[in-house]
């Protein structure tokens, strides 16, 4: 025999105790899991958060249901006044409170959880609930209770009373008292008729039997139980033989703890005389001390049992022989076996490894136990589920095995598996392997090796870890599901296996720095790249990644810029579900939109697309040309811009010679060459007499050979008082006249006077008047004109008030001469 001290059932040291708070998420997920004197709920979800909310030491937290309110340690010798009205959950426990009166708990209508364990109270009357009609969790075990009377409240659903004195229950002869409880917790000292009256009142599911301290038994008193769950601390005296008594007929679930020593015996005679009628399919046994043969014999009676489910915690291995389990045919569908350690140095593991590798049952998990190896079965195994969590499992591990046919799942979380292309080889013998869960080990692949999976596996999960991207090689082909989060994987590369069939892929916690795409999982429907380095997404996700129906992408330090509008659509759009979308979803970059939700953070499409902006931009230029040009030509812009420039030429000659143009003539004459009979001959004549006093400046007589006619106009207007502009259709035909016009307008703008005189000889429909001429269309519109009479009898008036508006002393009129 092989004496190998490094143990299957882990490391001499004593375990390190649970927390309440691990306890209480332990009970929650294993109804069928508890230790002596552990608090149990099975009321409801709310209930189940508020405990758990509390036990976290929650002083006081608001909820969608109501109010926390936590005076646990507090040192209290009363309750507290002023609790909030609104409260839900009350916690007075750890304190020394020894009374409740009748109006404690009046201003709290809405209480549905009470906490009142460790403390110091005697007497209970339950009608200090009367006025907390939705009163639910009442938990009064360890206190100094003597006696429980009154009538409970019929809302209340868990009752726990264990660990007190022996308490005396006056309503237990009120046989209308009528209970309907999922849960009641009691204890007792002496095994007699009154302590277990009220257990014949009661229609509970879930009874907890706190007889750790029995100091006196009569079996004739011991009931028969009449619950589902029964769950019973055994006494800590080994004599008496509670379990030799117990009688069971409709319980479903027994959860027997604290057994030691004989009491060993008296559970195989329990199991070796259950009815076969009986409905007891569940057993769980807690914090129990044996030895390795009592183990085989307890394995044996459970067996040739009726029981279906068989659960092991806690258990110490006080010593180790060579007894060998020989398996039989058996009812039993599951073996679970947690948090096991040794009491003594030596043990022969082949032993060990064999008889659980041999078991002939569908499921069997070992955890928390410090497996080192488990051996291949020796023949076909009915094996369908195996968990060996939380162990020190290596990679050696089933290899070769041919003997797990029937294999759908395996579970080896948190053990020392360190090669993911051995635990490939490993499941490649395994032809029924649909799950399996290889988290929270040292897996790195080199991709120097081929991998070679199960070809009928779904679902698999590598998460926590120590992979690379390079893992995406070594993958099985089929899986539907993919769990890849918490490792090292930077990118989702290009060269990798097609994973055709994968429908979700959980990318979470790695360092992915941008969306993956889809190229090798056409039928992706659920990706998580949540707590991740992604700044910006990629336009290879948005053209391979059409499928995808749910995006988990939040907690991620999102670059909020053009490269991330497609992805702030979709969350918009909704055309994908992003989960926790807003609220996940927040820009880290730049700077100045730190801690903007994605949903509220806009840039446009014309912004971030080049070449749709330098379209836009060359249209607008192109509309703004054409708009320019359009203008231009209708309002004779290009011809003003000429005039313009031709009258700046003129002043800066005239600036640079020192000229100085002075008034010379009382007014300039601008008329068409159609009309000039009529000027010569009529207007002329009639303005300049013979004692010289009024001079006209006419182009023919006044323009100075060799300057231009632009330089000539522009000097006479310059040296003229008024200009007079003759006006007639054949006017506005005229090119010269329009310049004459252009430049008295100036003129008149920039000396602020009214220089123009307008003579109208003919009528001028206003249609024929060019644009350029808007000048002249205002002025005629105002009628600040003269019109030239046809009548004879007016024409001495007109002359009268042309010479009027021309008349002025002209200063240095020797100059004029020389002119």
């Amino acid at each position: 025999m092989d004496i190998i001290f490094f143990h299957f059932f882990g490391s001499l040291k004593d375990p390190v105790t649970n927390t309440e708070k691990q306890a209480f998420q332990r009970d929650l997920k294993e109804p069928s899991y508890s230790m002596a004197k552990r608090k149990y709920s099975s009321t409801s979800s709310f209930v189940s958060i508020c405990i758990f909310a509390v036990s976290c030491n929650i002083i006081s937290a608001s909820t969608e249901d109501g109010f926390i309110a936590n005076y646990s340690r507090t040192t209290r010798y009363t309750v507290p006044k002023n609790i909030p009205s609104r409260t839900t959950v009350l916690d007075l426990s750890h304190n020394q409170i020894k009374e409740i009166r009748i109006f404690d708990f009046r201003s709290l209508p809405k209480l549905q959880v009470l906490m009142l364990f460790d403390n110091q109270i005697r007497v209970l009357n339950f009608s200090v609930f009367q006025y907390n009609e939705d009163l639910q969790y009442l938990d009064l075990s360890h206190n100094n209770l003597q006696a429980l009377f009154g009538f409970p409240v019929p809302s209340l659903r868990h009752l726990d009373v264990s660990y007190n004195n022996d308490i005396k229950m006056t309503f237990c002869s009120d046989s209308s008292t009528t209970w309907k409880l999922e849960y009641f917790g009691l204890s007792t000292r002496r095994m007699q008729k009154p302590d277990f009256c009220v257990l014949a009142h009661l229609q509970v599911e879930t009874l907890f039997l706190g007889l750790e301290d029995l100091s006196e038994y009569n079996s004739t008193f011991l009931p028969a139980f009449n619950m589902k769950n029964l769950r019973i601390a055994l006494p800590n005296i080994r004599r008496f033989p509670i379990l030799s008594n117990l009688d069971l007929n409709v319980t479903e679930r027994l959860e027997l703890s604290n057994i030691q020593g004989d009491q060993i015996k008296d559970l195989g005679t329990f199991l070796s005389k259950l009815n076969k009628n009986g409905r007891l399919l569940n057993l769980t046994v807690t914090n129990i001390e044996l030895g390795w043969r009592d183990i085989v014999n307890v394995f044996t009676v459970v067996w040739k049992s009726t029981i279906r489910y068989f659960h092991i915690y806690n258990v110490t291995v006080l010593e180790f022989d060579d007894a060998v389990f020989s398996n039989i045919d058996t009812s039993l569908q599951a073996l679970t076996i947690e948090q096991t350690r040794l009491g003594t140095v030596s043990i022969d593991q082949n032993i060990v490894y064999k008889t659980f590798s041999d078991m002939n049952i569908p499921a069997l998990t070992i955890s928390d136990s410090g497996i080192l190896f488990m051996h291949c079965p020796s023949e076909p195994s009915r094996f369908t589920y195996l968990c060996f969590s939380n162990n020190t499992l290596t990679d050696i591990l089933f290899q070769n095995c041919n003997n797990l046919p029937l294999l759908e799942t395996l579970i080896l979380q948190r053990n020392y598996l360190k090669d993911l292309t051995k635990v490939s080889l490993m499941t490649n013998t395994m032809k029924s392997l649909k799950y399996l869960d290889v988290s929270h080990n040292f897996l790195q692949y080199d991709s120097e090796n081929k991998c070679h999976w199960a070809d009928n596996m779904v679902e698999l999960n590598l998460s926590s870890n120590i992979l690379s991207e390079l893992v995406f090689r070594c993958l099985p082909v089929n899986v539907k599901i993919l769990d890849l989060h918490e490792n090292h994987i930077s990118r989702v590369p290009k060269e990798m296996l097609k994973l055709n069939n994968l429908e979700e892929l959980n990318l979470a916690f790695n360092k992915l720095t941008a969306l993956p795409g889809c190229d090798h999982f056409r039928s992706l429907r659920l990706l998580n790249i949540e707590n991740n380095s992604v700044l910006s997404q990629s336009s290879e996700f948005f053209e391979s990644c059409q499928y995808v129906q749910r995006l988990k992408g939040g907690n991620n330090p999102f670059k909020c810029s053009c490269e991330l509008r497609e992805f702030i659509n979709l969350g918009k759009q909704g055309s994908v579900e992003l989960v926790g979308w807003p609220d996940s979803y927040m820009c880290e970059k730049p700077e100045y939109v730190r801690g903007t939700p994605l949903a509220n953070f806009h840039i446009s499409k014309l912004s971030c697309n080049v070449t749709l902006l330098v379209a836009v931009i060359l249209i607008i230029t192109v509309v703004l040309g054409v708009a320019v040009c359009i203008v231009c030509l209708r309002f004779d812009i290009p011809w003003y811009l000429k005039m313009i420039w031709q009258w700046t030429q003129v002043k800066r000659r005239n600036w640079k010679s020192q000229q100085l143009n002075t008034i010379q003539f009382h007014a300039f004459v601008s008329y068409s060459e159609h009309d000039s009979d009529w000027v010569k001959t009529v207007l002329i004549p009639n303005l300049e007499k013979e004692d010289g006093s009024i001079r006209i400046c006419q182009h023919e007589r006044n323009f100075v050979a060799g300057k231009s006619i632009v330089e000539n106009i522009i000097d006479c207007v310059e040296k003229s008082y008024k200009s007079i502009f003759v006006l007639s259709p054949n006017f506005v035909q005229s090119e010269w006249c329009h310049y004459e016009l252009y430049f008295a307008h100036h003129k008149l703008f920039s000396e602020d006077v009214y220089g123009l005189i307008l003579v109208l000889l003919e009528p001028i429909p206003t249609y024929i008047i060019p644009a350029r001429y808007h000048k002249l269309k205002a002025l005629m519109a105002k009628r600040t004109y003269l019109e030239w009479p046809k009548e004879k009898s007016k024409h001495g008036l007109f002359w009268a008030n042309l010479r009027a508006a021309i008349q002025i002393v002209l200063p240095n009129n020797e100059e004029m001469e020389e002119f």
